[in-house]
């Protein structure tokens, strides 16, 4: 449970992106419904990515996560609306963000190499402490906003916030895209490793057999000995 509060909090990605959820809600009911929305995505997919041992690429799951991040913030600017001529729906733009999230989360659990002994329950109590550091973090960012609403500079300062967030989004994905193609050359490059080590064993083997068949050959015809 501390495990799943602690990465939540910490985990300025999540962070953002319910940030940019909330920044223009005024309503608690709007608040509670985008909220819950995204946990139950999240919820669905943290579950069964470690239980069914999905397994999908971490860094590319991060970079969409950094997506969600980008995404909210130009829907906030309005630019939706303004560049393409139409607002897509927001719930359904929440809650299926929330599925890629939990990924995100289960591809950290994964890294651990969790013991199925007891892992439904461990799961369970992950999950709960996801939820619990979410409402903490909620809650400061509401009651920041709170503050930050009653000021007379909220709607220009709230354009410059906005766009910071959309930069700090396209940073997250740019950052992940990089981390993906340094892990795919890692990676290939341990695959040519092997390939020329297994190329090395070989031709070893093969010089080892021509010289047990030279020794052979030397013993059953020694020099100076005349076959018959």
């Amino acid at each position: 449970m501390y495990l799943g509060a602690k990465h939540m909090v910490t985990g300025y990605d999540h962070l953002l992106f319910i940030l940019g959820v909330i920044f223009f809600l005024y309503r608690m009911r709007d608040v509670v419904i985008y909220v819950t929305l995204f946990s139950i995505g999240h919820s669905i997919t943290l579950l069964a990515g470690v239980l069914l041992k999905i397994e999908v690429n971490a860094y590319l799951v991060d970079a969409v996560i950094g997506l969600s991040v980008a995404y909210k913030a130009f829907d906030n600017l309005g630019g939706f609306k303004s560049v393409f001529g139409f607002q897509p729906n927001n719930k359904i733009a929440v809650a299926t963000f929330g599925l890629i999230h939990g990924f995100g989360l289960a591809t950290k659990l994964q890294d651990f190499r969790l013991s199925p002994n007891g892992l439904v329950a461990n799961m369970v109590g992950f999950n709960i402490g996801v939820e619990l550091g979410q409402l903490i973090a909620l809650a400061i960012m509401l009651a920041i906003m709170l503050q930050w609403r009653r000021a007379a500079s909220f709607e220009r300062s709230a354009v410059a916030a906005n766009a910071v967030i959309l930069a700090a989004g396209f940073v997250l994905i740019e950052y992940q895209l990089v981390a993906t193609s340094w892990e795919q050359r890692r990676h290939d490059h341990r695959g040519a490793d092997f390939a020329s080590a297994a190329g090395r064993a070989h031709a070893r083997d093969h010089g080892r057999c021509a010289d047990r068949r030279q020794r052979h050959r030397v013993r059953s015809h020694p020099p100076g000995r005349v076959q018959p």
